[in-house]
């Protein structure tokens, strides 16, 4: 009976631990998606762009980099 109990409380913790590991993971995600984007000169120009460097903000003109902020 006393290996029953502990076994109980084994797989009650693992449930747990579970539960919040994939609370964490949910949580990483949701902030990753509002995180600025940015690429390097040569990402922009590979992507058909032009890196706008000496312009206000250093934006990629054009191509699939369009809008995203060189750095």
């Amino acid at each position: 009976m006393g290996i029953r109990r502990i076994l109980a409380a084994v797989f009650a913790t693992a449930a747990l631990a579970g539960l919040g590991l994939t609370g964490a993971a949910t949580a990483t995600a949701a902030t990753a998606q509002g995180a600025p984007s940015y690429v390097t000169p040569s990402q922009c120009r590979d992507g058909g762009g032009t890196p706008a460097i000496n312009e206000m903000g250093n934006y990629c003109k054009g191509g699939t980099h369009n809008g995203e902020q060189v750095d």
